[in-house]
């Protein structure tokens, strides 16, 4: 049994810069990140993540949810759950995204925080992608009273792509070295092959004479040009180059195969406006000494384009590539988000973005699943909330060196979530007698007391990847559970009803009342029933579908629209994407959908059979 105790923190004396008069300031150092410091910084992480133990991370959308129902619930399942965060994290957009690696070496917590404003743009000025997002007014207004400067963001926010839209960006601008331009080999080249490849070859070599001598006398200014027009050459900063005209894939290989002949040429790729190759540009270099310094500047180039493709994407791209474990709070929202903006687009079911999430992201660990072994279950569903159970319940101290010095001017308030998820997760570990320094074959294994936390996204889910799991909760403040099946939804209700009402009025209207049943509103006017006993949620459902006589009030409710469903509809609700502002609306639509894909069933069978007979028939004639 844990003893309540007293819970403290303290920010580690070595890390602490102060500056008269402000306290709050000392608390949250963390380095502000945007477009202008991005390339100074992105070594700085680099090298913090490859020394630290986890990485925690905590986004800022613009929105979650357009109704109260369309939140993650305790009713949800991890299959509705997911397909809530999935609408979310396509319609929403992520303004901050804060990261923080850190170690825990004892009681010690050692941080490194960045906050990175983010802001989706075309950088590549090629009209793709073209973004458009929603935003929850409240979202806003909760940046503007922490000073979120929504100008800055526009203007000097870090852009993106996902690793989809990169490819996609990739086809429509072509590649821009010869080394990622590939294309398989002909084992045979036809006669027209042969005869571009030997005219290209004679015209390169000709060039290549008319260079050399040009350069070893003194013509005329204009015997010069005249030359250079002939010939087709052409200037790529001060060297001279020739323009190779292709028609192909087929004939860029030709020419790139062919100057491999030509020691001190090298080729580089002309992309075309609606994507593919246009050209290929031959550089005379002087030297071994100049291709060399050539190359390098290429590949620089490429190196810079790349990175102004990626922007912000790069540090996911280092996070995943480090493989370790990535602490979260709400890892289901977070992750949906995660995936949609820099990965792909979600896929369409929990079991497919939970197996192509865990190949970028082996190890996420959500605190939410770990406060959840510490005691019943509270309103410990926020970071403040669970901070404050910790200080009222247990003893975990904790000294905190924070990498960062603010600013004398500055109070950095922006990301500071990603500071106490880190110093929630040790606080936690600490109770839970975790050591988080273990690990087993350098990071691909966690150790086994923290690999049964880890993977767990639904907030509502005790097991972790199990299909046949069906069980859910219905309050927030009990852990109680029962299986989907036993859940009826309600609606048609009178505006201002409320649970305990609802209950009285169902309370002895018929028999399958007089057990033991909860209620629970999910939104104004809809609700949904819990049959403890078994088997009594399918008696409901028939009884309200033959009609059976209720009490004269519950009659007169049905008589004014009332309607019950089993779970199956609310899946269906969420699947066919019927995001209604009222939830009754959703489930109207979900049942007509469902009548009208069975009449259309009924009637694709009996046509099946009527084939059939038909075939009978023609087969007894014969």
């Amino acid at each position: 049994m844990l003893h309540q105790r007293l819970f403290c923190t303290k920010i580690y004396p070595t890390a602490v810069h102060h500056h008269r008069g402000s306290r709050h300031q000392n608390l949250w150092r963390i380095k502000q990140v945007t477009k202008s410091n991005l390339s100074e910084t992105f070594e700085e992480i680099k090298t913090h993540i490859s020394n630290s133990d986890f990485i925690a991370v905590s986004l800022q959308q613009t929105g979650a949810y357009s109704a109260p129902w369309q939140r993650v619930l305790p009713i949800d399942t991890d299959e509705t759950a997911y397909l809530k965060s999935k609408r979310a994290a396509e319609r929403f957009q992520v303004l901050q995204f804060a990261i923080c690696p850190f170690s825990v070496k004892a009681s010690k917590l050692i941080v490194h925080p960045y906050n990175f404003h983010l802001f989706p743009r075309d950088e590549l000025k090629i009209a793709m992608p073209s973004y458009s997002f929603s935003c929850q007014s409240s979202y806003l207004a909760s940046m503007a009273r922490e000073g979120f400067d929504f100008n800055a963001c526009i203007y000097d926010g870090i852009s993106y792509l996902s690793r989809a839209q990169e490819l996609a960006a990739a086809d429509r601008i072509g590649p821009s070295s010869t080394s990622s331009f590939v294309v398989p080999s002909s084992s045979t080249n036809s006669v027209a092959d042969s005869v571009f490849r030997e005219s290209t070859k004679s015209r390169v070599r000709h060039w290549i004479n008319a260079c050399k001598d040009s350069n070893k006398k003194t013509e005329d200014v204009l015997i010069s040009v005249l030359r250079k027009l002939v010939s087709g050459s052409e200037v790529y900063g001060s060297r001279p180059c020739l323009i190779i005209s292709v028609c192909s894939e087929r004939q860029v290989q030709l020419v790139l195969e062919m100057l491999k002949e030509f020691v001190d040429v090298v080729p580089i790729l002309v992309p075309a406006r609606g994507g593919g190759i246009q050209a290929v540009r031959a550089v005379l270099t002087s030297s071994e000494e100049d291709k060399n310094l050539l190359e390098k500047e290429l590949q620089d180039m490429e190196e810079e384009r790349n990175k102004r493709v990626r922007g912000f994407r790069e540090v996911i791209d280092l996070i995943s590539a480090s493989q370790k474990p990535v602490v979260a709070h709400n890892s289901l929202s977070d992750f949906t988000f995660i995936y949609s903006k820099f990965l792909a687009p979600l896929p369409s079911t929990i079991n497919e973005f939970r197996s192509s999430l865990l190949l970028v992201f082996p190890h996420v660990l959500d605190v939410n699943h770990l406060m959840k072994e510490i005691g019943p279950v509270e309103k410990v569903n926020n970071l403040p909330a669970s901070i404050s159970y910790l200080r009222r319940k247990f003893f975990a101290p904790i000294d905190m060196e924070v990498s960062h010095r603010a600013e004398a001017d500055k109070v950095q308030i922006h990301g500071r979530n990603v500071l106490q998820i880190s110093e929630l997760f040790a606080k936690l570990c600490s109770v839970l007698k975790i050591n988080p320094e273990t690990f087993e074959e350098d990071y691909n294994h966690l150790s086994s007391a923290i690999q049964c936390h880890a993977n767990k996204f639904n907030p509502s889910s005790t097991r972790f990847g199990d299909p046949i799991d069906e069980d859910v909760r219905i309050w927030n403040k009990n852990s109680r559970r029962i299986n989907i099946d036993n859940l009826v939804f309600l609606w048609g209700l009178e505006g201002g009803i409320s649970a305990g009402m609802l209950k009285a009025l169902l309370h002895d209207s018929h028999e399958v009342f007089s057990k033991e049943f909860d209620v629970q509103m999910v939104d104004k006017n809809c609700a949904v029933i819990v049959f403890w006993t078994p088997g009594f949620s399918e008696r409901f459902l028939r009884i309200m579908d033959s009609g059976e006589i209720f009490s004269e009030s519950l009659k007169d409710m049905i008589s004014k629209g009332l309607a019950a469903a089993s779970y199956k509809t609310y899946k269906s609700v969420c699947k066919l994407g019927l995001w209604e502002v009222d939830l009754a609306d959703a489930l109207d639509k979900a049942l007509e959908e469902t009548e009208r894909l069975t009449e259309a069933k009924s009637e694709e069978d009996l046509s099946v059979i009527n084939w059939n007979n038909d075939k009978m028939i023609n087969l007894d004639d014969l």
